[in-house]
């Protein structure tokens, strides 16, 4: 089925426009597990009319989940939302029937407006007709319809649908479309829509540069209540009037953050460091108070006494007091003390081969029709680098699927050095069996996979189809990794993952031996690697 837009009720349209409605959305004490595994838990938001409120944390963390459970999709373990004000949601996977359309999407997203028209048409023939109440009636449809700017929402999805490079045929059916198409379809309707509450997640994927510039304007304007997941760091700080972030603090809580992504950089930073430095102190004060209290005992076991002087029962008490006094103390630090700071998944970037010394990978008058049209020549040395731009549609995941084998070029020649690996890391991870764990995908060995950081323990046995989008992003990127390639040909490489591992991917990527060639739209991403070479698509 389609994905539907929600409401906190269904009601007739005109008992619905009885009063001017006001976005709002509040989770108390929320959560959720799966498999007897907790994801989310003690979740409390609160976010209001001209609010937008970025969703971060870890892969497999529950982002997408946290969106799932705002929409009405899922049921809570625990804990309630409560939303006031018409849904919709952009979800990283769209389901849909064989019988799908691009028009079957436009006309659910548009189906408000449309109402909204005909009770404005219904109420004014009312009003013609002389019938009782028909002023009330006329001014409240006539107030919704304003709302929602009823009259221009065709032509509001036209624009969308142009402006983020989303097919337009009515006619075509979601299932010849590739995913990001899908996607982009999806927002588009979801924009046009009006909807009081929007739910995106990671919304930048499948957009090229004039895509993200008109989703970011749109966002900014919106006069209801936005919630997104995304790795995005330039969206989140363009956009964004808070960041949740669902990774833990000290106390076991989810933080709201004020500001955008760069606020947020540095007052994680400063948590951290308080949640170690605290974690130091009262660590050093448990071994300190173990040791009193391990004294105590071995004085009451020798037959310790006070000095010469002291009273009988100061003799005969003293030692036991002062145990229980310390055993105390050490019973109260041990109830209060914070856990250990966890250690976070950290990237142990491999340390690849530069390849042989020669032309590892080249290209020339290479086309594919209606995917990939002439460009210049292209040749990689061993440890070259270079970013392929171009707008959606100019062929750049054609192109490096030509580099890597898996496209066969109308025309052209391509070059591969005999000796060369090539690795390519596709814009979207496809693992054909879902039952497969990444131990048994990786050859059975788990402490490759583990040494890159890329996966917690916990996820190395479990079955591919049971990891978040983001989780299944890092086997494919460790996979990838582990077969040692020279060359690496990494298409949208920061979709779907962690803001943290989009750091250390970009760090690795820096200074890597590795020859590299890159396609994204990512913009903080392409001005870290603003001095590489750059062949552009057109």
């Amino acid at each position: 089925m389609v994905a539907r837009s929600r409401s906190e009720e269904v009601t007739p349209v005109r008992a619905r426009l009885v009063q001017p409605r006001h976005a709002h959305l509040r989770t108390e004490d929320l959560g959720k597990g799966f498999e007897a595994r907790p994801v989310l838990s003690g979740v409390h938001l609160t976010a209001s009319t001209g609010q937008r409120l970025g969703v971060i944390g870890e892969n497999g963390r529950g982002k997408s989940t946290l969106l799932r459970l705002l929409a009405g999709d899922l049921e809570p373990d625990a804990g309630t939302v409560t939303r006031h004000g018409s849904v919709a949601t952009a979800a990283q996977e769209l389901p849909f029937t064989a019988d799908d359309t691009v028009g079957t999407l436009l006309d659910h997203a548009l189906a408000p407006a449309r109402a909204a028209v005909a009770e404005v048409d219904g109420a004014a023939a009312a009003l013609a007709d002389a019938e009782p109440g028909a002023d009330d009636r006329y001014a409240v449809a006539l107030a919704e319809a304003e709302r929602l700017e009823a009259w221009d929402a065709e032509r509001r999805a036209d624009l969308a649908l142009a402006a983020l490079d989303a097919p337009a045929d009515r006619a075509l059916r979601l299932a010849e479309l590739s995913v990001g198409q899908r996607y982009r379809v999806r927002l588009a309707c979801v924009l046009a829509e009006r909807a009081d509450i929007l739910l995106l997640d990671e919304p930048t994927n499948h957009l090229d540069a004039s895509g993200m510039a008109y989703l970011t304007a749109r966002l900014r304007e919106h006069q209801g209540v936005v919630v997104l997941v995304s790795h995005d760091r330039a969206l989140l700080d363009e956009v964004c009037t808070a960041l949740l972030d669902l990774d833990p603090n000290a106390e076991g809580e989810v933080v709201l953050h004020g500001g955008g992504y760069s606020a947020y950089r540095s007052a994680k930073a400063a948590e951290r460091a308080r949640w170690e430095q605290r974690y130091a102190l009262e660590a050093s004060r448990d071994a300190e108070l173990r040791e009193q209290v391990s004294a105590a005992e071995a004085r009451l076991v020798t037959s310790w006494r006070p000095p010469k002087g002291a009273g009988r029962h100061k003799r005969a008490t003293r030692a036991p007091s002062r145990m229980r006094t310390v055993a105390r103390r050490l019973e109260e630090l041990t109830d209060r003390r914070v856990p250990e700071p966890p250690a976070p998944l950290r990237f142990a970037s491999p340390d690849l081969e530069a390849g042989p010394d020669e032309v590892l990978l080249g290209a020339s008058g290479v086309t594919v029709p209606g995917r990939l049209r002439p460009h210049p020549d292209l040749a990689v040395a061993a440890g070259g680098r270079l970013v392929v731009s171009g707008a959606n549609g100019t062929g750049k995941s054609t192109l490096l699927g030509v580099l890597a084998g898996r496209v066969v070029p109308a025309s052209g020649a391509v070059h591969r050095g005999g000796r060369t690996r090539i690795g390519l890391l596709a814009q979207e991870s496809d693992f054909p069996d879902p039952s497969l764990s990444p131990v048994r995908l990786a050859g059975g060995d788990a402490e490759p996979l583990r040494g890159l950081g890329l996966l917690a323990d916990v996820d190395l046995t479990r079955p591919v189809g049971r990891l978040s989008t983001g989780q299944r992003r890092r086997l494919s990127l460790a996979l990838l990794l582990l077969r040692a390639p020279h060359v690496l040909l990494l298409d949208e490489p920061t979709n779907h993952l962690s803001i943290a591992l989009v750091d250390e991917l970009t760090e690795a990527l820096l200074v890597t031996a590795a020859a590299v060639v890159v396609a994204t739209h990512d913009r903080r991403l392409r001005a870290d690697l603003g001095d590489w070479p750059e062949l552009e698509l057109i």
